[in-house]
């Protein structure tokens, strides 16, 4: 049974978690998958497919600029011909598409796509109305054109079937994983720093972070909060917050290993990852209660509510003063999550898919 996987829509630095998700399940299809694999690869990532055999299509005119990746996805959309060719003469039993976007729209072979946020259904004040309409048409298609969709959390998955009116068996969960042989605890002692990695988009919610940064440093002047991601302006911050900018993998590592604890506001998620990273690394970690956070921090995280600074402060405390349970509890949620487990989940659907059971 032949099985493509398309990278086309990668970018590399750009898509966050979605990213993480397409590298890591390639590399893990490799280790434990038992079907026959192809990756389509676009030519900013030829490396994407890493492990998995696959092949450069320089017929996807694939940019890093937001502007050019818009072109070729139009393109690819409205003269799909010479890609379909290619799935076509790969003699593939199914494919997936694990970028949210069926790009170019297929009918044959049978196709599932991963779903990874909604957030234009949920929270619609985040994007503009031009780039609303464009989610919805291009969502909505995918949804429809897919034989399987893929959810990434219980959350998103009842958001498909409620807002698309999808059939509940359509729609499998399938939860993210942790690379637990870079993400481990480091040994050194914590510094008084918390970290949030994310880009400064309006739904990672930074602004009320830093009203609660503020409540908690008139009790811990010495504790300080760490941003790395893009879209930060270092001489914007407030007092006791610094930007690393964009990290290599190492660094965020490192700084998960030395972080007193890290903190998530995020107001909207389709899974999130990081918290379980920090977890991973030994992390105590403070949580937004929004979306899927709590399906996927497990009762390890000191949640609270990310409209609220008051409450966002009160579980910043609870995890600085009395760490331990919270290191313990968020080693063990952690070491649930696996991309080995991740990857042999989505071979059943790709056995499903092309009608193997």
């Amino acid at each position: 049974m032949r099985i493509g996987l398309s990278l086309l829509t990668l970018v590399p630095g750009v898509v966050g978690g979605s990213e993480t998700y397409a590298r890591e399940l390639a590399r893990a299809l490799s280790r434990v998958g038992e079907l026959d694999y192809l990756a389509f690869c676009p030519r900013v990532a030829p490396d994407a497919a890493d492990g998995l055999p696959s092949v450069s299509v320089p017929e996807y005119r694939a940019a890093t600029g937001t502007a050019g990746r818009l072109l070729a996805m139009a393109l690819a959309s409205a003269a799909p011909g010479r890609i379909r060719r290619l799935f076509g003469e790969a003699r593939l039993d199914a494919i997936h598409f694990p970028l949210s976007v069926m790009i170019p729209p297929v009918t044959y072979p049978p196709a599932a796509t991963t779903v990874h946020d909604l957030q234009h259904e949920l929270c619609p004040q985040f994007f503009s109305k031009a780039e609303l309409a464009y989610r919805r048409l291009v969502y909505g298609r995918t949804i429809r054109a897919s034989r399987l969709v893929i959810a990434i959390s219980e959350h998103a998955r009842g958001t498909l079937v409620e807002r698309y009116r999808l059939a509940p068996e359509r729609v499998r969960t399938i939860h993210l994983g942790v690379d637990h042989e870079r993400l481990r605890p480091g040994g050194q002692p914590r510094e008084p720093f918390l970290l949030y990695p994310a880009n400064r988009w309006p739904h990672k919610n930074h602004r009320r972070l830093f009203e609660a940064l503020a409540l908690v440093r008139e009790r811990r002047p010495e504790l300080r909060l760490v941003l790395t991601g893009t879209g930060h302006d270092p001489a914007a911050l407030p007092a006791g917050v610094e930007s690393r900018g964009r990290v290599s993998w190492e660094e965020l590592v490192r700084l998960y290993q030395r972080a007193s604890a890290l903190v998530f506001p995020s107001l909207y998620e389709g899974f999130g990852l990081p918290p379980l990273e920090a977890m991973a690394c030994g992390c105590p970690v403070a949580c937004s209660n929004a979306a899927s956070l709590p399906e996927v921090c497990g009762g390890a995280a000191a949640l609270f509510d990310p409209r609220s600074a008051e409450d966002a402060a009160r579980a910043i405390e609870a995890v600085l003063a009395d760490p331990e349970p919270y290191v313990r509890r968020g080693l063990a949620r952690a070491g649930e999550f696996s991309w080995e487990a991740c990857a042999r989940a989505h071979e059943a659907v790709y056995r499903d898919l092309a009608g193997e059971a």
